[in-house]
């Protein structure tokens, strides 16, 4: 199996160690950076980054402006490590197009069990294109076309969209929908499902009502073939 690269970026030493080092014994291969700006000239020089944990409270350049920054130019995975915890911090990590949330102080085995996740969601499939009422999505190429124009997804809004298409008629509920695509219990607000959902239904334009809201419990995909 090929090695995947991860790197690590917060301002604290120690963190940096205590996480390298869980991520060594599991194999993977480590780069590091102190601050946001040390992140970004690692990230652009080196091409084959599968992963970035990055910290929010760091000098010169800090997580959310760092992570925007990779948005813009790259779907690489991304973990936010941060003493932050709170309901606006996390709606903020997700809406930038973070694709998992993880407070201070943590457990150095859950991180490296979420990192495995996060990389098997991300790692391509064969025979993996899926095709309804003009919506094709290529989980290998991880493209979405609507009626053969390409629309640009996040990380996460692509996979709302193909767990959604996989399991059109049934109606999901947001502990469902967490659980499956964030790929663990998730604690927080639901309203991180609904501000995902709000901005995948904005851009598949019509295509979007096929999302239905089912009040009270959560969504479900419906259309016509």
């Amino acid at each position: 199996m090929e090695q995947k690269t991860i790197l690590v970026v917060d301002d604290e030493s120690r963190i940096r160690k205590l996480v390298r080092d869980f991520l060594l014994m599991n194999n993977y291969r480590v780069l590091e950076a102190s601050d946001g700006e040390e992140c970004l000239e690692i990230f652009y020089s080196e091409k084959n980054i599968d992963l970035v944990i990055l910290d929010v409270m760091m000098p010169k350049l800090n997580g959310w402006q760092t992570a925007k920054d990779i948005r813009r130019n790259s779907k690489v995975p991304i973990i936010m490590l941060t003493a932050k915890d709170t309901e606006k911090d996390e709606l903020t990590g997700f809406e930038i197009g973070v694709d998992e949330y993880i407070s201070k102080p943590f457990s150095p085995r859950i991180l490296v069990a979420r990192v495995g996740a996060v990389l098997r969601r991300s790692s391509p499939e064969e025979n993996s294109v899926i095709s309804v009422n003009g919506i094709t999505v290529d989980k290998t190429a991880r493209t979405v076309t609507i009626d053969g124009k390409l629309i640009d997804l996040s990380y996460k809004e692509f996979e709302l969209l193909t767990y959604f298409i996989e399991h059109k008629g049934i109606a999901l509920s947001r502990e469902n929908i967490l659980n499956n695509v964030w790929n663990y219990d998730y604690y927080g607000d639901a309203r991180t499902i609904d501000t995902h959902v709000k901005k995948l239904r904005s851009k598949m334009g019509e295509k979007g009502n096929y999302i239905k809201t089912i009040w009270g419990m959560g969504y479900k995909f419906e259309a016509d073939k």
